[in-house]
């Protein structure tokens, strides 16, 4: 028995920021102070506070370090662990307004105040590679309870008796779902995990997988018992290695203790799961195009019907659900389904996490209870905008989505409520614009994302978003005009009506819900050739404020296109306008803000 446990998290943002390093240091800084029979040191989940990482837990003391590097974990451990005095200058912390205090307790920093745990509540809190440590918490003990207890439909009952809904974007019904696939003769089934995650911005699912697997195991053998099903897929991304390797782990192990396989818990059901490689295709997201994937095809949507649940891989009844949905199966099982209803608003029950990026101050993964306002996750949770900038708008559902203003801020968010003002809830990306975004530049970056993925096989989707990107280039480019807004516009409601699959179909909204909040801007692209938030370069024009200017050659000597002109030390310079390519060079050299951009 330990009496403490450094918690290191290992997930991909903190990796890449070298928590492996610090890791291997408190490894060794232990050992040199003697340690290592008493403090125990393990890898972890994602602790959602990627803005503060490296993120480093000591329990039971529940002290959080944030932005800790490899050279701080000798100090932790000789000054917290060996001497039992926190090292206050790393601790995760925060000043309270109303007492002017700082905050060291966890619970009550806003980041976690405002949030509920269910899906990521072991995420930072348990060794993902340890199937004993998920069992110690309870783990597979829903599974147990729905084999050996309860009847499929019973399961089936329960799951829709919860209000759940995918997370996955499109907000259907789980245990309808279910029940689909149930109803379907027949002894060959199949369920799927589609942790295909794809949007830009977005790594909810990815940090579930990273930080819970067991989680994703058990809520899937209790979807193929409930469906009749003994062989899934977790169908993931070849680009998250540390989830595929982590997943590798649990599966082996929850084989190797009969958790997976034949005969579980001695009830006679089999099921086993496999995994499959995606190459990253945004279209592989999509039901029909994921199950053309998995079975060695290229990666292209069908039409509906029949849907998946009478007719998917390999032609036989198919549940998919996506990772966030399966992660709630377990807790839902274990503590029933009032329990979950009860969380949420009246027709979008339990949490949500979302991926929260962009420009705010708390960047992270966030998981709030359906119901909570875009404001309240924004200014409280997220902190606001950096550097006191004002904030303009929020992106939600990725691609497929569209941008909410100040105007929706007090929106309490489940899907009825985002789409009913113009954005959706997909899969959980939020990302935060202000004042310095161009809503035109935004449109057009989730329209080269969309022209690129586009599978290829209906019209409306592979010719129509490459002349929607070249319009947007064109109104980027000083090269618009009022008849080609138009245009625009009337392009994205027949690639709407007319696309093949869901993604196609929701392609323009970007575009549709900017031109809806932000259409002032369009225009003055278009009629006045200028980009009011100062982003698109080629309506920009750069001078130099003579009064200003030192005369030193910096800018001058920055320029590539050999625009500016001047003497150093007798002559002001100025940029030739036919000249400048328009870099912005100059204005990042500028040391004495002479250079103006208009």
């Amino acid at each position: 028995m330990y009496r403490a446990n450094i918690l290191c998290c290992a997930g991909t943002g903190c990796t890449a920021n070298r928590s492996q390093e610090v890791f291997e240091k408190f490894t060794e800084a232990l050992q040199e102070y003697g340690l290592e029979a008493e403090v125990n040191v393990i890898k972890t989940g994602c602790f959602g506070l990627c803005q503060k990482g490296p993120i480093v837990a000591v329990y039971p003391d529940k002290v959080f370090y944030a932005h800790v590097k490899p050279e701080d974990a000798s100090r932790i451990v000789a000054e917290h662990l060996y001497k039992g005095r926190p090292v206050t200058d790393l601790q995760l912390s925060e000043e309270d307004l109303a007492t002017k205090e700082t905050i060291y307790d966890i619970d009550k920093i806003k980041f976690y105040e405002k949030q509920q745990r269910i899906v990521l509540r072991n995420c930072g809190k348990i060794n993902p590679e340890d199937i004993q440590e998920y069992i110690a918490i309870g783990g597979y003990e829903a599974l147990g309870k729905a084999l050996t207890q309860m009847t499929p439909q019973q399961v089936i009952d329960v799951v829709k008796a919860s209000g759940l809904r995918g997370r996955g974007g499109a907000g259907f019904p789980t245990g309808m779902k279910w029940q689909f696939e149930a109803n379907q003769p027949g002894d060959e089934k199949y369920v799927i995990c589609n942790a295909d995650e794809g949007d830009p911005g977005a790594f909810m699912d990815r940090s579930i997988l990273e930080g819970d697997p067991h989680a994703i195991i058990e809520g899937m053998t209790i979807m193929a018992y409930a469906v009749g099903a003994h062989l899934g897929y977790i169908y993931i991304r070849a680009e998250y290695p540390i989830a595929v390797g982590r997943l590798n782990i649990a599966i082996a192990q929850a084989r190797e203790l009969g958790l997976l396989g034949k005969d579980i818990f001695g009830s006679g059901f089999d099921f086993d799961i496999e995994l499959r490689l995606g190459a990253g295709a945004f279209v592989c997201g999509e039901e029909t195009a994921l199950i053309a994937s998995i079975e060695g095809k290229r990666g292209m949507p069908n039409p509906k019907p029949p849907f998946p649940a009478v007719a998917g891989v390999w032609g036989k009844p198919t549940s998919i659900n996506n990772v966030e949905t399966l992660a709630n199966v377990a807790q839902i099982i274990d503590k029933g389904a009032d329990w979950y209803a009860s969380i949420g608003t009246e027709k979008s029950k339990g949490t949500k996490v979302f991926a929260l990026g962009g420009k705010i101050n708390n960047t992270g993964l966030v998981e709030v209870p359906m119901g909570t306002t875009l404001r309240e996750i924004i200014y409280e949770i997220g902190g606001g905008c950096p550097n006191n900038k004002a904030f303009k708008a929020v992106q939600t559902g990725g691609p497929s989505g569209g941008c909410l203003t100040e105007k929706e801020l007090d929106t309490p968010i489940d899907y009825e409520t985002l789409t009913a003002a113009g954005s959706m809830m997909g899969s959980g990306g939020m990302i935060v614009l202000d004042e310095d975004n161009c809503m035109v530049d935004v449109a057009k970056f989730y329209m080269e994302f969309i022209a690129d993925e586009s599978c290829g096989k209906c019209t409306p989707c592979r010719v129509g978003t490459k002349r929607l990107l070249e319009m947007l280039t064109q109104i980027t480019e000083g090269k618009g005009s009022l008849e080609l807004l138009d245009e625009l516009e009337t392009l994205c409601h027949e690639i709407k009506d007319t696309a093949l699959c869901g993604l196609g179909q929701t392609a323009p909204n970007p575009i549709l819900s900017t031109l809806s909040h932000f259409r002032e801007e369009y225009i003055t692209h278009v009629v006045d050739k200028k980009c009011p938030a100062k982003v698109c370069k080629q309506l920009l024009d750069y001078t130099i404020d003579r009064d200003l200017c030192k005369m030193c050659s910096l800018c001058a000597r920055s320029c590539p296109a050999g625009a500016i002109t001047g003497v150093a030390g007798k002559e002001p310079y100025e940029i030739h306008p036919t000249l400048c390519i328009k870099c912005g060079n100059c204005a990042n050299t500028c040391r004495f803000g002479a250079i103006k951009i208009g």
